[in-house]
């Protein structure tokens, strides 16, 4: 596990990490998002070892990072930082002999990423002759190529298509699968909302909200509940809670405790089918909303 403690870094006189504390669990997926700005690459770049912070302190397993572990740690920038003129299979080789595999397996490991990215017949092409999105998944298979310990990507979705991003994601859960702890930034927070093991989201430099998905989903509660039967619901009205909605089988209420909404629920299965029920969540966007403001 990677743990971040208290972490500050300043920029002259600008205080632009105040205090950084959360873990990237092995296994897990991530997701670390803010606006521009907030300190998101800051912080990566501080778990990397590019920069270093004026406080606090990055752990692995509960020791300080070592250089060892830093440089076996597969990194995508934000800015592509492949060589344009060059063949995507010879730099991703390179890249792979660079962290000491051989070119043999560098180049078969090379090929599979490719394959399973949705590069295939472009090995041989250069950089510079892709399209963006395709530059993009070659510059993933770079982070990937050396099978690294833990993965760190600055916007890895971004240019992607639908399914880009489900081939993407499908490779990244294997890497999370072998107990690789994955961070990932994204503006896209409906994708992050769906991918997501566990959620940081940071603004001007906090960390506002930190927890698994469910937990920043529950603590997003409205304290409203809904509910779709078979039968026609209007008898809610008369159970002891608010109702803010009601068409035939379908009612949105408000109720004093969990115990009375369960009631309700109690008084529709005695009446017919329920189809479902359950409180009203804000979905990720709205809490991002709410925390960052």
């Amino acid at each position: 596990m990677i743990s971040v403690q208290n972490v500050h870094r300043f920029f002259g006189d600008k205080h632009v990490l105040k205090d950084i504390s959360f873990d990237i669990r092995p296994g897990l997926m991530t997701g670390f998002v803010g606006g521009n700005g907030a300190g998101k690459t800051t912080t990566m770049r501080i778990i990397l070892g590019v920069l270093a912070a004026n406080e606090g302190r990055v752990l692995v397993d509960g020791k300080p990072i070592s250089t060892d572990y830093r440089a076996n740690i597969g990194y995508m920038p934000e800015e592509r930082g492949l060589y344009p003129k060059m063949k995507v299979i010879d730099q991703l080789v390179y890249l792979g002999q660079l962290h000491g595999m051989s070119a043999a397996d560098a180049k078969q490991r090379s090929l599979e990423l490719l394959d399973r990215l949705g590069l295939v017949g472009k090995p041989t092409d250069t950089l510079e002759s892709l399209s963006l999105g395709n530059q993009q998944r070659a510059q993933i298979a770079a982070a990937l190529v050396h099978r690294p310990a833990a993965l760190i990507l600055d916007e890895p979705f971004s240019g992607l298509d639908p399914t880009a991003v489900d081939a993407t994601v499908a490779v990244l859960r294997d890497v999370a699968a072998t107990g690789a702890p994955v961070l990932f930034s994204s503006h896209q927070l409906d994708l992050v909302e769906r991918l997501c093991d566990e959620l940081v989201i940071i603004a001007e430099g906090e960390i506002r909200a930190n927890g698994t998905r469910e937990q920043l989903l529950a603590a997003g509660s409205t304290g409203e509940w809904e509910m779709t039967a078979s039968a026609d619901t209007g008898w809610v009205r008369d159970n002891g809670v608010q109702v803010l909605e009601f068409d035939g089988g379908y009612v949105r209420f408000t109720a004093p405790t969990e115990q009375q909404a369960n009631s309700v629920l109690t008084a529709a299965l005695a009446r017919g089918t329920v189809k479902s029920f359950g409180p009203v969540q804000r979905s990720l966007h709205e809490i991002y909303k709410e925390v960052t403001q």
